[in-house]
């Protein structure tokens, strides 16, 4: 098991927003979570990469204890996250932005992998010198996707992928996480769009209210009733 994450729990002052949360996700695999806003999906991918303070609980990556480690430490043993919203630092260029992913990497490694991002996302090498507040939502998203990348993890946290684009373009989106689940690359994904990451998952989980309520695999949460109900508005 890649991640293993056992009784977590983490507060924002007083507030509870996470509770005895127990989530796995094998090497390879690609695992989503969906649940309503507000449920603390965010929260838990926050914690997970060292953002958001952990309170209790523990998250082992590759048998190793990590709930303590700065988020700057995590991205070094391979846990890199893609914000909600993009997040784009948009007066830099695209190939800044890029290379801003890859600031633990040498240059040597960094080049080889900038070309691996050009190949897989061919739109951002035509607009490599272009600023990246330019771009349009979907490139921006496959941008911060290609930062991530960049710094080669060994688990990809996603957070709402979909968020804010057109319909056209989140098939794309998805279709790009689905190779990279195919090219072997470990995925964690917030997904607002229950459906289709529920058709691409191995494995899934809902969070309601700061606690997991059901788990199984893709297809079984897919024909899941009370997830009919409450997500896929079927």
């Amino acid at each position: 098991m890649l991640l293993e994450i056992k009784n977590l729990s983490s507060h924002y002052g007083r507030i509870k927003a996470l509770r005895g949360i127990n989530v796995e996700v094998d090497e390879g695999e690609l695992v989503a979570l969906v649940g309503a806003n507000g449920a603390g999906k965010t929260t838990l991918l926050r914690t997970i990469s060292g953002v958001q303070p952990a309170s209790g609980g523990s998250i082992v990556l590759a048998g190793r204890e990590v709930s303590q480690y700065s988020s700057s430490r995590l991205v070094r043993l391979g846990i890199i996250q893609v914000p909600e919203g993009r997040q784009v630092f948009g007066p830099m260029s695209v190939e800044d932005n890029l290379m801003l992913g890859s600031y633990t990497r040498s240059r040597s490694e960094a080049a080889r992998t900038i070309e691996q991002m050009y190949s897989r996302f061919p739109i951002l090498k035509e607009k490599r010198h272009q600023m990246a507040g330019t771009l349009s939502g979907g490139q921006q998203q496959m941008l911060t996707m290609g930062r991530a990348l960049m710094g080669q993890p060994r688990i990809l946290l996603l957070d709402e992928p979909s968020m804010g684009l057109a319909p056209l373009l989140i098939d794309e989106i998805f279709e790009i996480v689905a190779q990279l689940r195919a090219a072997g690359t470990t995925i964690f994904m917030v997904e607002q769009n229950a459906f289709m990451a529920l058709e691409i998952a191995d494995r899934a989980y809902v969070l309601e209210a700061g606690q997991i309520t059901l788990a199984g695999t893709g297809k079984e949460l897919l024909s899941n009733e009370k997830v009919i109900e409450a997500y896929l508005g079927i």
